[in-house]
């Protein structure tokens, strides 16, 4: 049976914050919208998980075989889920990148964490999941055997930091937090 050698989780990027709309890949303003420092953040991601020479900016970092991000409903319940395309727009930009070439799947939506968490660390090889703050401690929670200890919220102003979870021999999963440092007001602190 496969199973993950990393899982890396993000929370997508930069949103709109008052009256301020974000906007689509085609110039659509609206609310569930990255914002243009978000999309900055989306662009600067490829090249953090994907780097053109194989040296990665940050220690604990891999380049992804396969990519999860929330749909924004569920295909089960049109109730559930989140109406929020920013996880989806937050890796596209890695998931299109020419030599790249990883589908995004998007068939888990927000309150499948647990299905998420469960297909990532079934699927082998490297994973990265880009996911609502609010529910990416539900995810960590779900990781078979993890160890160490996981903040229990993720903050509302973090966009910058990876949650890694690494197999161990022992077949149980270490975490570890890696701050991604891309853009201007990154912090290099992880989340307490």
């Amino acid at each position: 049976m496969a199973k993950a050698t990393k899982i890396m989780v993000i929370r997508h990027a930069e949103k709109p914050e008052g009256a301020v709309q974000g906007v689509d890949a085609d110039g659509n303003a609206g609310k569930e919208f990255l914002v243009v420092q978000g999309w900055q953040r989306a662009g600067a991601l490829v090249r953090f998980f994907a780097p053109s020479s194989a040296q990665f900016q940050r220690p604990g970092i891999e380049q992804p075989q396969s990519l999860f991000a929330s749909g924004p409903v569920s295909k089960k319940k049109v109730d559930s889920g989140s109406k929020s395309f920013r996880p989806e727009q937050t890796i596209t930009p890695l998931s299109k990148f020419p030599g790249n070439g990883v589908p995004l799947n998007l068939s888990f939506a927000e309150g499948e964490e647990t299905q998420v968490a469960a297909a990532a660390a079934a699927g082998g090889g490297v994973t990265l999941i880009a996911w609502q703050h609010e529910e990416i401690p539900a995810i960590a929670d779900a990781i078979p055997g993890k160890t160490g200890v996981v903040p229990p919220k993720w903050p509302g102003d973090r966009f910058d930091v990876v949650w890694v979870f690494d197999l161990q021999a022992n077949g149980k999963y270490s975490f570890n937090q890696v701050p991604q440092m891309l853009l201007a007001g990154d912090l290099p602190s992880v989340i307490a």
